[in-house]
Formats: C-alpha cells, sequence, structure tokens
C-alpha cells in the first residue's frame, strides 16, 4: 500500500509498504515512517493518506483511509502548515481560522446533511529537519465529499443554464439559512467551495474563514479580518468593516454570476470606473432572476436583501426581482420582514429568447415574407409595392413575436394556413408551380436565419470585445 508523507516539501513523500496490502496486517501495523524525512505516516495511529488532493496558503488536504472503520473509509485530512514567512500574529490568526473550522464543523456538520462532517481534530509533533529540533502540525480530518466542485465543473461546461443555476442558488440558500440561523458567517462563497457529490447532492465546503458572532446581533459583531477571495468579497469585507449575512449573499450571487456567464475572471464583469456589475450582456437570463442577482451583488450592505430566507422568498415571488430602487432601503441588523406593505407599480416581465426560439422565429418570419411578397406580386403586379407590402408586414411579424403574442405551436400553425390559403386561392400564386410556391418562401426563411445567425454572431463578439 502507498502512503503519503504529510510533511510540507517533503524530497519523496510516496513510500510504498507491501506489508500493508493485506487487510489484517494493516490494522494491526505499528507505525510507519517516510523513508526520506522520517516524518510520522500513519497519523494518530488511524489514518493513513494516499493522495494529495492539494495544497493552499494555510496547509494541504490529503485523501487518506480510516483503518478504523469496517470498510477503510476515506476521509479528507487537512494539515495546518502557513506557507511563506508570517509574523507571529499573522501566524496566531492563521492558526485560529484553522482551528476555527474545526469548531464550526463539529458544531453543525453533524446536523446538516450538505455540510461535510467532523471526524477528528488533532496536533502532531514530529522530528524536525535538525537533529534535537521539533515540529507541530495540526490535522482536520473530515467527511470526503466524492464528485467535482463547480469550479471543475464550469470548465469542460462552458457555462450553467438558468435552470441550473437556480437549483444551485435555491440549494446553497439553504444550508446558508441554516449556517446563519446558527450565527455563524461562511465568508468565503465561491465555486471551488460548492461541491457536487456523484450522487447530486450539493455541498458547501472550507469554513476555514468563518466568523462566528457569539452573544450579539447578527451585524454588530466586531470588524472582520483580512480573509476573503479577490473579487467575490464586496466592500465591507474588503476594507475590514463589520460583516452581515448579506456578505455571503453577495458572494453567493458573484458565484452565480460565474456560472451563468462562463467568465472565471472576475473582474471582467465588474466595470470598477461605475462600480457596477456588468453581466447581463453577457448571458440570457429572465428579468426576474437577474433582478434578484443585481440586488444580491449591490455594494452597500443594506440595499441586499438581509437574509438567505429573503431570498428564497423573492424567487419564489413573481415581483421579488423587481430592482432595488424600488424597494425600502432596510437597516444591516434588521432580520425581520417589514411590517410596512410596499406599493408595487405592475411590470410586464418579458422572458429573453433562447437561441432556438430565435432561429425559429427567423425562419418564420422569412417564410410568410416569401408567402406575402408572392400574394401582392399577384394581386398588384408590382415588385415594388409587393416589396414595400411585405416589408411592412414583416416589421408587423417580429414585433408581435417580440411581445410574445406570437409564439411556440403559432409558428407552425400560422405558416401553413398561410400557405394553404395562398395554395388554394388561384390568382394569390398567378403563374407559380407548386414546387416554386415552396422554394420561394422556404429560400426567404433559410436567409431570415443566416442573417439572424451573422448578427446574433457579430453581436456576442462585439460584447465580449467592449
Amino acid at each position: 500500500m502507498e502512503i503519503y508523507c504529510t510533511r510540507p516539501y517533503c524530497p519523496r513523500p510516496q513510500n510504498y509498504f507491501p506489508d500493508l496490502d493485506d487487510s489484517a496486517t494493516l490494522r494491526t501495523a505499528q507505525q510507519k515512517y517516510c523513508t526520506a524525512c522520517g516524518m510520522p505516516l500513519i497519523l494518530v495511529g488511524r489514518y493513513l493518506p494516499i493522495k494529495l488532493l492539494g495544497r493552499g496558503g494555510f496547509g494541504a488536504a490529503f485523501l487518506a483511509r480510516d483503518r478504523y472503520t469496517p470498510g477503510m473509509r476515506q476521509c479528507v485530512v487537512k494539515q495546518f502548515q502557513p506557507a511563506g514567512n508570517l509574523t507571529p500574529t499573522q501566524l496566531q490568526l492563521a492558526q485560529d481560522l484553522f482551528e476555527r473550522e474545526a469548531e464550526v464543523l463539529e458544531q453543525i456538520g453533524n446536523q446538516h446533511e450538505q455540510i461535510p462532517d467532523l471526524f477528528a481534530f488533532f496536533p502532531l509533533l514530529a522530528p524536525g529537519s535538525q537533529v534535537g529540533q521539533q515540529e507541530q502540525f495540526f490535522y482536520l480530518v473530515q467527511e470526503y465529499i466524492d464528485g467535482q466542485n463547480l469550479e471543475e465543473e464550469l470548465i469542460p461546461k462552458g457555462r450553467f443554464s438558468e435552470q441550473e443555476v437556480l437549483e444551485i442558488l435555491r440549494e446553497i440558500l439553504k444550508v446558508l439559512k441554516f449556517v446563519h440561523d446558527a450565527r455563524i458567517i461562511h465568508r468565503d462563497i465561491k465555486p471551488s467551495n460548492i461541491m457536487r457529490h456523484r450522487n447530486g447532492k450539493l455541498y458547501l465546503l472550507d469554513f476555514g474563514a468563518v466568523k462566528q458572532i457569539a452573544n450579539a446581533p447578527i451585524g454588530t459583531n466586531s470588524p472582520s479580518t483580512g480573509i476573503y477571495s479577490m473579487g467575490f468579497a464586496p466592500p465591507e469585507q474588503m476594507s475590514g468593516a463589520q460583516i452581515f449575512p448579506s456578505t455571503d449573499l453577495y458572494a453567493l450571487a458573484v458565484t452565480i454570476v460565474i456560472l451563468l456567464t462562463g467568465e472565471q475572471d472576475v473582474t471582467r464583469l465588474f466595470d470598477a470606473y461605475s462600480n457596477h456589475w456588468k453581466w447581463r450582456e453577457r448571458t440570457t437570463v429572465s428579468s426576474h432572476l437577474a433582478n434578484i442577482l443585481d440586488k444580491m451583488l449591490q455594494a452597500a450592505a443594506s440595499q441586499r436583501y438581509q437574509s438567505a430566507q429573503e431570498v428564497l422568498q423573492a424567487l419564489d415571488t413573481p415581483t421579488g426581482g423587481i430592482p432595488p430602487t424600488h424597494i425600502s432601503p432596510r437597516t444591516p441588523s434588521s432580520n425581520l420582514p417589514q411590517t410596512q406593505p410596499q406599493t408595487q407599480l405592475p411590470t410586464t416581465v418579458i422572458q429573453p429568447f433562447s437561441t432556438i426560439e430565435i432561429l425559429g422565429s427567423a425562419a418564420f418570419s422569412g417564410f410568410e415574407s416569401g408567402l406575402i411578397a408572392i400574394a401582392l406580386f399577384s394581386l398588384l403586379k408590382s415588385p415594388l409595392l409587393a416589396l414595400g407590402g411585405s416589408a411592412l408586414i414583416l416589421t408587423i411579424l417580429i414585433f408581435t413575436q417580440t411581445r410574445r403574442w406570437i409564439e411556440r405551436w403559432d409558428l407552425l400553425i400560422i405558416p401553413a394556413i398561410s400557405f394553404a390559403i395562398v395554395y388554394f386561392v388561384p390568382f394569390l400564386h398567378v403563374g407559380l408551380t407548386l414546387q416554386q410556391l415552396i422554394i420561394i418562401p422556404a429560400t426567404g426563411s433559410l436567409v431570415a436565419i443566416a442573417t439572424t445567425a451573422l448578427f446574433r454572431l457579430i453581436y456576442k463578439l462585439l460584447s465580449r470585445l467592449l
């Protein structure tokens, strides 16, 4: 069996022990030591690291097996070992954050099925690189989620659909509601910290940057420490000021916007000059969802939703996504719904068109224009009048489609009826055979599709460049 050495910068961390291939021997074997650096390999005599999962600023994570469970359960071993030359104050802060993650997982991991469970937390003294010197490491053992995080999913996928992000948004909001009710703020929501298990269940990971609020209303806590992921943190977190549940909602909205647009460079979605997010032109979503995300992305914490429950209610309410300017500001410390009813002007929300709908509408318009041109030319005997009349009818058709007065089955039924009328009324297709009567509108349909596709491509290219 291969065991991976957890000492940072070990020259040869992979160690192979043939005697551990026998499961009976594996459970009773004495401590093993790294052949390259002498580091104890079986952590607290129980956990056997077998693979490096990744390294970060505060240490590393390893896939391990628990030899004291019947099925040699897989788990994640996190090692605390900050990189770089930290001051004593910074080192203590980093250690506090690591220990805080263990405390939070112990507090809430076993209470929510979408937060990993904590199995163990322990220190380890190991011989140092110099004779007589010892090094101390801290380890956290937690549940292993077998799957991919959303950052890994996004790379081959390109972007997520509105339906997919709505599922993610709802699931993580439910987790955040539970976390915030436990008086905890995560502070590091991002795609890489949301894991999808192979069975489809979503998990919220990495509570190493949590902020706990003890015996104080949320929003009145002490200033935030400077732990955040650039681009995902709102202004109050980056400035080290007070943070709130809406701090997590802001980061979640950034996460959703990244998944919708496929743009992993967050800075390309934010206009620093106007201090506004410019993400809408990069994707096509309903106005309802877009308005909700824009409110979650407000720079001022008081202008955002104040709880995960409020966002969930907005998602389930047709008018829940109205722009923030139509909603009275609320104080950061307020967690209760407003008692005064708000007067809202009725709005008409027109759902955005998918690519298939756009091309289908183009085909319909081109076909109808061809039939109308044939009928007008047969009646008026004037190409100019036939062309002008056809263009006028085409404009009307496009307008009715943008308002969704004509859509779906109408795009098949109306052309079929129009074709039947032109075909069975002789003076509407004077001099044309059945084959010509089919080819002319079909050609108009193909030209309309090609033109629409070309203009759509040009628009997308200009949107990315500008």
